[in-house]
């Protein structure tokens, strides 16, 4: 699924020449905390509510605020899950989408991303999801198949990503057994490095506490 899919033509915009009141009302209305800026088509960039409540005039347009314009956004033609990652390491509770000439297409929340995600991972229904790191000359499909298999559990669900800087590659597995416990401790004796997992039973490591750090942790 593309971020264009999920453009929402609700999620108002702002234009430079809009007060600060107003911008901080229409955040209000709709419950965010970020809005994208534009002018004309053109996206501009996007403004926070913590950055609008500093100035000292709510009664000022935006653009005497353009020093504080994040410029964060997807691309139309890119998966939702960059949309994520964009959200997370921004710290952004809405994500711009704009196409190749920076025109703004749409605008999606983090939350409706969150949901979306959970129903692209099939994380509404039973089961558990491991995400191990190893060197990508390491990965063999048909190993971790094994592994799984012997503690009779199932692949639903797997996503690979390579990093060509370090030679890391991530995994991503959903597998059909909500206890994940004992699958963990097999793939820790194989020496895989286990960066997060999760079952019906609540496993949770050190490394990752919550759902959102498991979407930051999604990086396409």
């Amino acid at each position: 699924m593309l971020t264009i899919d999920l453009a929402s033509q609700t999620l108002p915009y702002l234009r430079l020449h809009d007060k600060i009141y107003q911008a901080l009302q229409l955040m209000n209305d709709h419950q965010v905390a970020h809005l994208p800026i534009v002018d004309g088509e053109k996206y501009v960039g996007i403004i926070s509510e913590d950055d609008l409540l500093l100035a000292e005039n709510d009664n000022a347009p935006l653009s005497e605020l353009q020093q504080s314009f994040g410029n964060a956004s997807a691309k139309t033609d890119e998966h939702f899950l960059r949309a994520i990652q964009v959200a997370a390491e921004n710290g952004l509770s809405v994500v711009p989408i704009v196409d190749n000439e920076n025109d703004i297409a749409g605008a999606v929340t983090y939350n409706d991303l969150l949901k979306y995600a959970s129903d692209f991972m099939s994380l509404h229904e039973p089961g558990g999801l491991i995400v191990l790191e190893m060197g990508s000359n390491q990965y063999s499909f048909k190993e971790i198949s094994k592994i799984l298999e012997t503690n009779d559990a199932q692949i639903t669900q797997l996503n690979t990503l390579n990093n060509p800087e370090t030679g890391i590659m991530r995994v991503t597995i959903r597998i059909n057994k909500p206890d994940v416990s004992d699958i963990v401790a097999a793939f820790q004796r194989y020496e895989y490095d286990v960066k997060y997992y999760f079952g019906e039973e609540l496993y949770v490591n050190e490394l990752r506490t919550n759902y959102d750090n498991l979407m930051n942790y999604l990086k396409i």
